[in-house]
């Protein structure tokens, strides 16, 4: 006997979801053990234009009715948003059904509510497609890491920035004009604020502190800088540094593991980190795990096909579970580990100042740097006339001293500018 799907959504994704389902029946009922069957596609607009295969019949505007549905065995959810994505999520679990969702936007503000109901009745809610497209990540991290103990998660895990932020690199181009040529590619929506403010990050960090560690975390929960105020003078300094600029996702322990802390910003990153050579739209992700060491998941981080191809991995995983009567307890582990501050994370800063070129503003500007403890690993200075550029690289300490001695040096005498300020990881390496 089929176990029937219900499907939210039928835009990219869903008519991708759609596509793969009847061109793989066969191998997916031979994988699951038995025929997966369309029950329905609940969608806004049923009169609008379909892709080859998406059966009219099946289309509805009665989403609740949908997954309510006594027939309906699972529910796949592509429509994404909070509502009403949430309202149907668990009105689906409640029915007794599995669910299989891409959503990270909710899974980041209310993914307990969704985890709990979902162990309350005994079913499961997979969500590998939230996070880095077909990447398997986020199942390696819940079950084949489960004995490990994860020490630090980073990774590009938006292609759109990652995008702009390679072109310019490599061709030198500023970020208004990366930006555009995303735009026209298909890599960035008409309204990029969420990716380019790191809004869309920011939720995948989230999801994968989460899981990493054990412990409830939300999208307010993560320090959150986009890109947009990344200048070509920053790519250039970097590669001065032997760097590659990159908006990170970082989710590591505090030293004395008493905290955890979750951030979305842009860094100046070493260009032999592994990361670094991660080009164009394509997302990667770096774990390092106590006993399992380092491991990267790189690969398509988004599109319609590379993230369908995650929810029928997700759908075989529920279908077998139904068959066997069992279900994996998302999200139940605790650590009890908080979030700490930005403020208490320690990192390391390039601040570059716009300063007069005279006898004496090296040293001013560096007692400001020892008034707050912050030490500094490398100083460059060019002249131009009376004006000056001082370059300096700090060396590690919490981002609270760092940001007053910005806030300091914005004030001071001798500075005309501070014209850019940055991250900069080293990741253990501090020679």
């Amino acid at each position: 006997m089929a176990l029937k799907v219900a499907l939210l959504g039928c835009g990219v994704v869903g008519s991708q979801v759609v596509r793969l389902l009847n061109e793989q029946s066969r191998e997916l009922a031979e994988r699951i053990g038995t025929p997966l069957e369309i029950g329905g596609i609940a969608v806004r607009r049923p009169d609008r234009a379909r892709a080859a295969g998406v059966a009219r019949e099946l289309l509805t505007t009665d989403a609740m009715g949908l997954v309510t549905r006594d027939d309906i065995d699972l529910v796949v959810e592509v429509i994404g948003g909070i509502e009403p994505a949430r309202s149907l999520i668990l009105a689906a679990i409640k029915s007794g059904k599995s669910v299989v969702t891409a959503n990270k936007a909710l899974l980041a503000e209310d993914g307990a509510t969704v985890f709990a109901a979902a162990r309350a009745a005994g079913v499961d809610v997979y969500y590998e497609a939230s996070v880095a497209g077909a990447i398997p990540l986020l199942r390696p991290l819940r079950d084949s890491l489960a004995g490990d103990r994860v020490n630090r998660v980073l990774g590009i895990v938006n292609g759109t920035t990652n995008y702009i932020l390679d072109r310019m690199d490599t061709l030198g181009a500023g970020f208004a004009e990366s930006l555009e040529e995303a735009q026209a590619l298909g890599y960035a929506e008409a309204d990029p604020t969420a990716d380019v403010e790191g809004f869309d990050a920011a939720a995948k960090a989230a999801i994968l502190a989460r899981l990493a560690f054990h412990t409830p975390v939300t999208a307010a929960d993560v320090h959150r800088e986009g890109i947009t105020e990344v200048s070509a003078a920053d790519i250039a300094s970097a590669k001065a540094m032997g760097c590659v600029v990159k908006l990170l996702a970082i989710c590591q322990r505090s030293a004395d593991d008493s905290s955890i802390g979750v951030r979305v910003h842009p860094v100046m990153l070493p260009r032999e980190h592994p990361l670094a050579s991660v080009k164009g739209a394509y997302n990667a992700v770096f774990v390092e795990a106590e006993s399992a060491g380092r491991l990267m998941f790189y690969g398509a981080g988004a599109g319609g096909v590379p993230t369908a191809s995650a929810v029928l991995g997700d759908l075989v995983a529920v279908a077998r579970n139904r068959l066997a009567r069992t279900f994996v307890a998302d999200g139940q582990a605790d650590s009890g580990l908080p979030v700490h501050p930005m403020g208490e994370t320690v990192t390391s800063y390039h601040v570059s100042l716009d300063v007069a070129d005279r006898p004496g503003v090296l040293a001013k500007v560096a007692e400001v740097f020892a008034a707050n403890e912050v030490s500094i690993r490398h100083v460059r200075q060019e002249g131009h006339g009376d004006d000056a550029q001082l370059v300096l690289v700090s060396h590690p300490a919490p981002d609270s001293a760092l940001a007053r001695t910005v806030e300091q040096l914005r004030g001071h005498d001798e500075v005309r500018a501070v014209a850019s300020v940055m991250r900069v990881e080293t990741f253990g390496d501090e020679s």
